[in-house]
C-alpha cells in the first residue's frame, strides 16, 4: 500500500525544483483535481487514482488504489498522514518515507523536450528525463499539472525485472477544492506507521 502511494507521489510531486531549460512550472500553480488511470507496477488490472492540490497551503491529497484510506501530504510541514475513515484512525508516515515523497532530484537533472500532446482534453508538453527510479517521460501543462507519466522502473527487490508504470489523466478539473479535503479529521486515533520493511506498527494513541 505505502509503496503504491509513494510511487504515485514521487511521479506527481517530486519533480526537480530547478531546471533552467525544462518546463516553466513543475508543480500546479492553480488549485486542481485530477483523476488518473494507473497501469503497471503489479500484475493487477488498471486502477483509478485521484489527486488534488491546494496551492495556497501546499497540501496534496492522494486517493490511491489499494490504500486503506486517503493520504494528505503537507509540503510546508514536511509530513504525510494516511487517513482511514472507516477505522477513524490516522497513520503518521515515517519521516524518511514522507521526505522521499517530497524531495527534489538533483538540480542538474536534464529535461529533453519530446513534442506536445493532448490528454483529457488539455494540451501538454512532453519531456523526457532520468530519475532515481528509472527513465521517465512526462506530459506537463503550462501551469504545471502532470497529465501523463510513463516510468521505466529499474530492477529492485520485489521487482527484479524492473517494469513500466504508467499514469494518465482521464479527468481534469480546475478550481477551488473543498477545504475539508485537505484537513485532518478531529477525534481520530493516531498511530505511527512501521519503518520500511518492518511489519506492524505502534499501538494507537490519542
Amino acid at each position: 500500500m505505502l509503496r503504491t502511494v509513494t510511487m504515485a507521489a514521487l511521479a506527481l510531486a517530486a519533480l526537480p525544483a530547478l531546471a533552467q531549460t525544462g518546463p516553466a512550472h513543475l508543480r500546479p500553480t492553480r488549485d486542481v483535481a485530477v483523476t488518473y488511470r494507473m497501469e503497471g507496477g503489479s500484475p493487477q488490472q488498471p486502477k483509478e487514482m485521484r489527486m488534488a492540490w491546494d496551492v495556497s497551503t501546499e497540501r496534496q491529497r492522494i486517493e490511491a488504489p489499494g490504500a486503506p484510506g486517503w493520504m494528505l501530504i503537507d509540503r510546508k510541514a514536511n509530513t504525510a498522514v494516511m487517513v482511514m475513515d472507516a477505522q477513524r484512525m490516522l497513520m503518521q508516515i515515517p519521516s524518511s518515507a514522507a521526505a522521499a515523497m517530497m524531495q527534489d532530484p538533483p538540480a542538474d537533472t536534464v529535461f529533453t523536450p519530446r513534442g506536445t500532446d493532448r490528454i483529457a482534453g488539455t494540451a501538454c508538453n512532453l519531456w523526457e528525463t532520468t530519475i532515481t527510479a528509472g527513465k521517465s517521460t512526462v506530459c506537463l501543462t503550462e501551469d504545471g499539472v502532470m497529465l501523463r507519466a510513463v516510468t521505466e522502473l529499474s530492477a529492485r527487490p520485489g521487482l527484479p525485472q524492473g517494469g513500466t508504470m504508467r499514469m494518465e489523466a482521464t479527468e481534469l478539473r480546475y478550481g477551488t477544492v473543498d477545504p475539508s479535503h485537505f484537513t485532518l479529521p478531529e477525534g481520530y486515533q493516531t498511530m505511527q506507521a512501521p519503518p520500511p520493511n518492518q511489519p506492524g506498527g505502534q499501538p494507537p494513541a490519542r
